[in-house]
């Protein structure tokens, strides 16, 4: 069965109707102001920042930590998959 993850947060769910109907807790215009987003690549052993490379074992571990290369700034922002 196919996992669902959000591109935001990392959290999974069996269909993309089920993960975007929720809301998104790290989603960027704060806790709960908006659903989650598809993470459109695919499942991975690793991920990585798309802004400074750092890797990292799952979504939710990536999208937790701030990003010293966030395009806001150092620390304004989380850090993004990179398809």
């Amino acid at each position: 069965m196919a996992k669902f993850y959000c591109e935001y947060c990392g959290t999974s769910a069996s269909s993309v109707s089920s993960l975007t109907a929720g809301n998104c807790l790290r989603h960027p215009n704060g806790p709960n102001k908006g659903k989650h987003k598809l993470y459109e690549g695919s499942e991975k052993s690793k991920y990585t920042c798309k802004y400074c490379g750092q890797s990292f074992s799952s979504l939710t571990s990536l999208t937790a930590g701030s990003c010293l290369r966030h395009p806001n700034g150092p620390n304004k922002g989380k850090h993004a998959p990179a398809l």
